[in-house]
């Protein structure tokens, strides 16, 4: 099922793909570099949670048009616009989606895009990925979320070169600061992300996603230890795992329900 929103000039807006247990956000304005107009806040809002309200889902993957990724938030759209607070709550709703998400990012990426890319859980990038977020040239206060993001996932030396300085990263300084985990050259991108998809879609439902959640708790302050636990006896009794410890002894695929 493809969901396509109305279109938008320039270019069109987000569009949302689910084929069985993956999800895929499409980008699709390549000719101002996928930046983000304050409607397709409101509609990659909606998509996640659409995608959230489908069980079969377990991975969401977030894609572009073109050469860049995204520019994050159109510049003359910004001022009046709350778009700092519009930004974060897009980007905290998506750390906190249900299922495992992936970044494919195949090229540029800057501004608060790239926090959209640090709240999911993996990001994958091409040889010609590069990154910045002029913030502070355009007299613009990073908001709280996009800050503690940066600090938690880069470390804090990390996010002052980059937020302060507004210094440019190509793909190696982003593998090497932990903003990528893995670079393949722009031809492979798209294999890569069917791989990593298929491998994080094979696994134990309860499991993946339980841990997944229970994990951003711990890195962010907010686990519940009585839901971890509630989650726990959830998958101590669930047929999941009778199923594969079955399938590991009998050296088979096993073959997870989600229950």
């Amino acid at each position: 099922m493809t969901t396509q929103p109305a279109a938008h000039s320039p270019g069109l807006a987000p569009s949302l793909e689910v084929a069985g247990a993956v999800a895929t956000i499409t980008l699709r304005r390549p000719d101002v570099a996928n930046r983000l107009d304050p409607e397709d806040l409101e509609t990659l809002g909606g998509f996640i949670r659409d995608v959230n309200a489908r069980r079969e889902v377990l991975v969401l993957r977030l894609c572009a048009q073109g050469r860049h990724f995204c520019a994050g938030f159109n510049i003359g759209s910004v001022a009046g616009d709350n778009a700092g607070e519009r930004f974060e709550a897009l980007a905290n709703e998506l750390e906190r989606a249900r299922p495992v998400t992936i970044a494919a990012i195949n090229g540029g990426i800057y501004g608060g895009a790239t926090d959209l890319a640090l709240a999911c859980d993996f990001r994958i990038g091409v040889e010609t990925t590069q990154m910045f977020v002029p913030a502070a040239r355009l007299g613009l206060l990073f908001y709280r979320g996009g800050l503690q993001r940066y600090v938690s996932r880069l470390g804090l030396n990390v996010a002052k070169k980059l937020l302060l300085t507004a210094a440019t990263f190509d793909a190696a300084q982003m593998l090497a600061c932990g903003f990528l985990d893995t670079v393949v050259e722009p031809a492979a991108l798209h294999q890569e992300v069917e791989r990593l998809s298929g491998e994080l879609a094979a696994m134990a439902p309860l499991a993946l996603l339980g841990m997944k959640k229970h994990l951003n708790g711990i890195a962010s302050g907010t686990f519940d230890e009585n839901e971890f636990r509630r989650d726990v006896a959830q998958s101590d009794a669930s047929h999941d795992l009778r199923e594969g410890a079955l399938a590991w002894k009998e050296k088979r695929k096993p073959e997870f329900r989600g229950e």
